[in-house]
């Protein structure tokens, strides 16, 4: 989130203090991502030394205002013309505890993943009451109807990322359950593709057959002799 580039296009509208800019910023964004006011000067001071903001005297209260200049202007043009860069993602929690829990002893991925679909559906149905109250709102004409359009862009934008999320979530399950059907599959394929298990020959099995047919040839010539020489 461009906390810089923020301020400078609320600066763009006016002179504001601090505090201000901090209020405005969380209205217009519907305090999506609060600031707290030591990041909002820390900010301004940042922008000041880069030249982009000048302070420029105080309002009825004692208020030290700021104003952006030339500098401040061009930066905020650059801005808006240019692309958000998707090359670098920001890192994703989300994705890397699924990385993580890939393989992990002790930890079901599929029942992160269920928690997960459970919170991320939540959020989505509670996005969808703040979008209707936010069209009632504009519906309704009230003067806050600029902070409430763009109210309306921040909610859809949380919108449709939670139905990719709660989509992707789903994918997420399908393609572990489907892996874990094919390495079943290459299991089974290797256990049947084994050779069988070698037992130990019986005893005299590794006699040749030549052997055993001399063995009792041998005894029946004996046998022959000892029956003439009884005969004769």
């Amino acid at each position: 989130m461009s906390i810089r580039h923020g301020l400078l296009a609320l600066l763009e509208e006016g002179p504001r203090y601090g505090s201000q800019l901090r209020t405005e910023f969380e209205s217009r964004t519907g305090a999506t991502w609060p600031l707290n006011v030591g990041q909002v000067y820390t900010t301004l001071n940042r922008l000041e030394r880069d030249g982009m903001v000048a302070q420029g005297g105080e309002d009825e209260a004692g208020h030290a205002l700021y104003a952006i200049t030339e500098a401040g202007r061009a930066e905020l043009r650059n801005w808006f013309r240019s692309p958000v860069d998707r090359s670098s993602p920001p890192r994703d929690e989300l994705a890397i505890k699924l990385a993580m829990a890939v393989g992990a002893p002790g930890v079901d991925i599929r029942s992160v993943i269920q928690s997960q679909r459970h919170h991320t559906v939540k959020a989505m149905q509670d996005y969808t009451r703040l979008k209707a109250q936010a069209l009632l709102s504009i519906e309704s004409g009230g003067s806050g109807e600029r902070d409430d359009v763009a109210w309306l862009l921040v909610l859809e934008q949380l919108i449709f990322q939670t139905e990719a999320e709660a989509r992707w979530l789903d994918h997420c399950e399908v393609r572990l359950l489907r892996l874990a059907a094919v390495t079943g599959r290459r299991a089974a394929e290797r256990s049947t593709a084994a050779p069988p298990e070698t037992r130990p020959d019986p005893p005299g099995a590794d006699e040749s057959p030549s052997a055993s047919a001399l063995s009792s040839g041998g005894s029946g010539s004996g046998s022959g002799s000892a029956a003439t020489r009884r005969t004769s």
